[in-house]
């Protein structure tokens, strides 16, 4: 039963979410664990109404195909979907996890809105495609595409439920069909929280293989172990013993698709897996943290050219910057890359700029929002560089408290900070803490003299930029 080891796994998954070629198949597990049933406990209603046991059935379209047969009509089924799938129920950290990755597109057979839910909070724009027709047109704006390819809630008449649903599945829906079976082509899958009991899901992974060959791009799927009942007895072990044979010939049969599985011991770990997917695909993204009204020690005009030199820097070397446009920070490094994107005819779309917004409606809980916002602005990133960091509070002037939200945030998350301690205020702050504890911050990597020069204030602008790469070039995100 080879399967791929985890740490390959990681690397080469994330390298395709640093090259914007991934993609993602999110199947019902995902939404088991948000509190929605499986197709059995969908359909458990259903079979008791046409006088079966749902727990004796193995082919579930047919259960609701019986019942559309006997009925006359599928105005039940539609019924129980909808009752279902608008109760509520909220998504979970995996969907957070998944919509902080930067996804080119992803697809799933589930009709609840959880995906979609958690794109809202990570203020991200998804093109969510429901139906053939609205596949022609795009979203402007997006960050990625959804693709559910077996319906909505919202439209339980259009959704794929029956065996006759499946039977004309490319009569009706051909054109999901042909999508995918370019972006298995071009792009990295991981499907995720999916059985592969969808005979939909094997016809075109069967099409895929018979038109690349043998040149199949790699995929990955994660799936669970199975473990032996405790106090199993003769019965319970001859079944875990059947069962664990079959997922292994699952295994090997799933790598003629060229897919490859990653095995894991407890859904808890898919948590763990997600985490270390974000950190090692946001490794070349930098948040610049920080605000200022006083710019004392260093001065504004030092200030001022080390963020813009720390901009230009952070494009010049194929970093994305991060900030949120802190007060008297945000436009500076903004503006240092912005002139070097535009004067290297790099993209834009190496900077990514998310302000804080000022006039919130009514209504609109400050606190909570700037939280919120913090704590996405905080996932986007790999590394946090922190300089200056003070406010005014009624002509007092005072370390910024978001300053040291982001901080926390980041490290808990185990990103990498890099305070520039000479910049005064919060930042001086930051520094006596990392100092305090190298190996917590930055594991075995020797940073102490690099870490040293961002203390002193004599280092100059150029030193303290050479310094902040060299601690990124010496830290791995892991």
């Amino acid at each position: 039963m080879p399967t791929i080891d985890k740490a390959e796994f990681l690397e080469r998954y994330s390298k395709a979410l640093v090259e914007g070629s991934a993609s993602m198949f999110v199947g019902a597990g995902m939404s088991r664990k948000a509190g929605f049933v499986d197709w059995r406990g969908l359909l458990t209603e259903i079979a008791t109404e046409i006088d079966l046991d749902i727990t004796r059935e193995s082919d579930l379209l047919a259960v609701a195909q019986f019942h559309q047969n006997s009925r006359g009509s599928r105005a039940r089924i539609n019924e129980v979907l909808i009752e279902e799938f608008n109760k509520h129920a909220e998504e979970t950290i995996n969907h957070a996890l998944i919509a902080s990755l930067g996804l080119h597109s992803l697809w799933t057979t589930n009709y609840d809105s959880l995906i979609e839910a958690a794109y809202i909070k990570a203020r991200k724009m998804l093109d969510v495609k429901t139906t053939v027709s609205n596949l022609s047109q795009t979203l402007r704006g997006r960050d990625a595409v959804l693709y559910k390819m077996h319906g909505d809630k919202s439209q339980p008449q259009d959704a794929v439920l029956t065996k006759g649903d499946y039977e004309t599945y490319n009569e009706k829906r051909s054109a999901f069909s042909t999508i995918l079976k370019a972006e298995l082509i071009e792009r990295t899958f991981v499907f995720i929280g999916f059985s592969f009991t969808d005979p939909n899901i094997d016809y075109i992974l069967a099409r895929v293989r018979e038109l690349l060959g043998g040149e199949q791009r790699d995929h990955f799927c994660i799936m669970k172990s199975l473990e032996i009942p405790r106090g199993a007895g003769p019965k319970e072990l001859a079944q875990f013993h059947y069962d664990k044979r079959r997922l292994e010939l699952r295994i090997d049969d799933l790598k003629r698709y060229g897919i490859q599985a990653v095995i894991v011991d407890s859904y808890a770990e898919i948590t763990d897996i997600l985490e270390s997917l974000n950190r090692l695909s946001h490794r070349q993204d930098i948040l610049v943290s920080g605000s200022a009204v006083d710019y004392s020690p260093l001065g504004q005009t030092m200030i001022e050219e080390l963020l813009r030199k720390l901009g230009a820097e952070i494009i010049r070397r194929g970093f994305r910057l991060v900030s949120g446009y802190g007060l008297g920070i945000g436009s500076s490094v903004a503006y240092g890359a912005l002139h070097e994107a535009r004067a290297t005819l790099k993209s834009l779309d190496q900077i990514r700029l998310m302000p804080f917004a000022q006039d919130l409606p009514l209504g609109i809980d400050q606190v909570l929002y700037y939280k919120e916002h913090r704590e996405h602005l905080v996932r986007a990133a790999g590394w946090g560089i922190f300089v200056c960091g003070n406010r005014l509070v009624n002509g007092n002037l005072e370390q910024s408290p978001g300053v040291m939200e982001e901080f926390a945030l980041l490290t808990k998350i185990g990103r990498p900070p890099i305070p520039v301690g000479a910049s005064g205020s919060a930042a001086s702050k930051l520094w006596d803490t990392v100092r305090a504890d190298l190996k917590r911050y930055y594991g075995d990597a020797d940073v102490a003299r690099e870490l040293d020069v961002l203390n002193d204030s004599a280092s100059g602008v150029d030193g303290y930029i050479e310094a902040i790469f060299k601690i990124i070039g010496k830290v791995r995100p892991v």
